[in-house]
């Protein structure tokens, strides 16, 4: 089944990250939207949407006949709406993360999908790079046991910010993805903390600590005082004997308890005991998916197709809003005290 979309938005990540992936899929583009009609008319042309399916008002792209599904990357405060409208005719939705601007929207929107019964796929692409999926499959497998704590860092440059240090873009942007991961991967979280470090206007760190329901910790870095030119991102879970890390989202190492070596005429990498590493095989052409936006948008489509498959949905939205409203809080009033 090829699944016919109407799309909304037509900023760089949907031309860079987005809709790339639909060609490699069993989709089509039926209808497209975007409020600047330079943008909407190069990437109409750029993925062969014709004139009759171009439009600048996405309630008439959702109203459009033949459609199968909406999907909208227009910023979170279109998110809401546009998917509100979606489901009220009836259709499955994928919407960019965040869902929507605030926590209490992204909870409307998911008890409107409950209601609907209607699929609202989140953008949650963390969950769906190769290393990330391989780690959190060995970390939900039997024999991996409870984890015990998450330690990890997810920086940034202060890009957000150019002409003023908000950080509303680094919170809404960058911060939300690991307020699914890190539960998609540790289970619910209990209560969260913050402790904040302003080292100058739009230079922030912030050391997220979590408490599980399963009474795990852990410890979350996240900033904006680094450079995007370097390798910013790793995250390990330790259980009993054991551990996963992955590196730069490409590196997975699954770490067990094997003897010393040393003194061992026998010794070998021994199947169940050493540690195992994975890599992908660079200098194959497309061959690995390390953002994770490809799966991310075949898992859509398999869900629009009726599938049963596993994908974050809008309630996983809105429970990674209310705890991102939560670090807010704690980050700014963090900023706010003197030293």
């Amino acid at each position: 089944m090829t699944v016919r979309i109407a799309w909304i938005g037509c900023g760089t990540h949907a031309n860079e990250m987005l809709l790339p992936q639909l060609t490699r899929l069993d989709a089509r583009i039926a209808t497209i939207c975007d409020t600047d009609p330079d943008r909407l008319g190069r990437t109409a042309s750029r993925f062969g949407v014709p004139e009759a399916g171009r439009t600048r008002d996405w309630q008439d792209a959702i109203a459009a006949p033949g459609i199968d599904a909406v999907a909208v990357a227009a910023g979170p405060a279109a998110h809401h709406a546009v998917a509100r409208a979606a489901l009220a005719r009836g259709l499955p939705v994928f919407v960019e993360k965040p869902p929507a601007a605030t926590a209490a929207e992204a909870e409307d929107l998911a008890a409107a999908a409950k209601a609907a019964g209607r699929p609202v796929i989140v953008g949650f692409m963390k969950r769906f790079s190769t290393a990330n999926r391989i780690a959190a499959n060995v970390i939900h497998g039997a024999g991996f046991g409870t984890p015990a704590s998450f330690f990890g860092q997810y920086m940034t440059a202060p890009t957000y910010f150019e002409k003023d240090p908000d950080y509303t873009g680094f919170y809404l942007h960058h911060c939300v993805h690991y307020l699914d991961l890190v539960p998609f991967l540790m289970g619910p979280v209990a209560s969260l903390g913050v402790r904040a470090h302003e080292l100058a206007p739009g230079r922030l760190v912030l050391h997220v600590d979590f408490r599980f329901e399963s009474g795990a910790v852990g410890t979350l870095v996240v900033g904006t005082n680094q450079s995007r030119g370097t390798p910013m991102e790793w995250w390990q879970v330790m259980a009993d004997h054991q551990r996963v890390e992955v590196r730069n989202v490409h590196e997975v190492r699954h770490v067990r308890a094997p003897p010393f070596k040393i003194g061992r005429a026998e010794a070998s990498l021994v199947d169940g005991e050493d540690t195992l590493v994975w890599e992908p095989n660079n200098t194959v052409a497309a061959n690995e998916d390390h953002k994770g936006y490809h799966a991310l948008m075949a898992t859509f489509l398999a869900v629009v197709r009726g599938e049963d498959v596993r994908a974050p949905d809008a309630a996983d939205g809105a429970r990674a809003m209310r705890l991102l409203e939560t670090m807010i809080a704690g980050a700014e009033a963090g900023r706010a005290r003197p030293g």
